[in-house]
């Protein structure tokens, strides 16, 4: 009987299958299709502050393997998610949370982080820092590491779950940024966010975007995400999830063997609605067509 359990900062999943913040919903809306406790966990919806209605549309445009978005981080605001959405996800699914939370502040980050530290659901805050700084520029978080490892340092301050960095890769050396924020107390890493992309429309010759550009995500990705998974694997020692264009079990296999200890599954929801599930029914089959017994003993297996 294979083990396909791992562990992140003490909590247990059953599986290392979690769908990524912004392709999931709250969740819920899947347990339409299938139970959705099988899932290791969820990183629910990428939550702020205030309510934000997102960007403006067309915000959405397809690609040779992939699709870029620009939503904009809509979401009902932190308030309802806490007092409306999680209770309703609670009737459905029974297993600790991965709190997505977002900010363009230290001070939307620190309100956000304090208001999940209170919700008894929430296992981990995942924290994407690729939002722009406001009071910075308007340069993202996460592109600077001196800007990434205070958004680590005001979170940690304010709760004592484990709180996990997700990293942009639209950056030089993706080490340092995690070398930063590891060393203000991050326990964890995911990655990695969006690539940065453009599609033109020939006909109109304008961007077909809205907002010109937006996040690349899908199978065309996922060199990208393992070989910088295995790259910050090395220079940190806190816990990666790994993400960018996993589809499949040998994904999955592939990025715990580059460092992860989990696998979130992003643009593929938005293909098949049973992404998650296909995945984690076909994994014991792939660990023993691979000889393994236990699937974390294989993390970091490829260094």
């Amino acid at each position: 009987m294979v083990d396909i359990s791992t562990t992140l900062s003490g909590i247990k999943l059953d599986n290392p299958v979690i769908p990524a913040s912004g392709t999931f919903g709250f969740g819920y809306e899947f347990a339409d299709y299938y139970d959705i406790n099988i899932l290791g966990s969820i990183s629910f919806k990428g939550t702020t502050a205030e309510p934000r209605f997102g960007n403006p549309t067309p915000r959405i445009a397809e690609c040779t393997e992939g699709l870029i978005n620009s939503v904009g981080l809509q979401n009902p605001g932190v308030e309802k998610v806490v007092n409306e959405e999680l209770p309703h996800l609670a009737k459905f699914y029974k297993k600790p949370l991965i709190a997505n939370i977002s900010g363009f502040s230290l001070d939307e980050y620190k309100l956000c982080a304090e208001k999940m530290d209170a919700v008894d659901q929430v296992g981990i805050i995942e924290v994407n820092i690729s939002c722009p700084n406001v009071h910075g520029g308007g340069i993202s978080f996460g592109t600077n590491a001196a800007a990434a490892a205070s958004v680590a340092k005001t979170v940690r301050s304010v709760t004592n779950k484990p709180v996990y960095i997700k990293l942009t890769p639209n950056v030089t050396d993706i080490t340092e940024i995690a070398r930063a924020v590891e060393a203000e107390g991050a326990d964890g890493i995911s990655m990695i966010n969006t690539l940065l992309g453009m599609r033109i429309n020939l006909k109109t010759k304008k961007p077909v975007i809205a907002n010109k550009m937006g996040g690349f995500s899908g199978p065309a990705i996922f060199p990208v995400a393992c070989r910088m998974i295995y790259q910050v694997y090395e220079a940190v020692n806190i816990p990666i999830i790994g993400m960018g264009g996993v589809r499949s079990a040998d994904d999955v296999i592939e990025l715990m063997l580059a460092g992860a200890s989990a696998v979130q599954v992003g643009a593929e929801n938005l293909v098949n609605p049973y992404a998650c599930k296909d995945i984690i029914e076909a994994l014991p089959e792939a660990c023993e067509k691979y000889g393994i017994n236990k699937l974390s003993d294989i993390i970091g297996g490829a260094h």
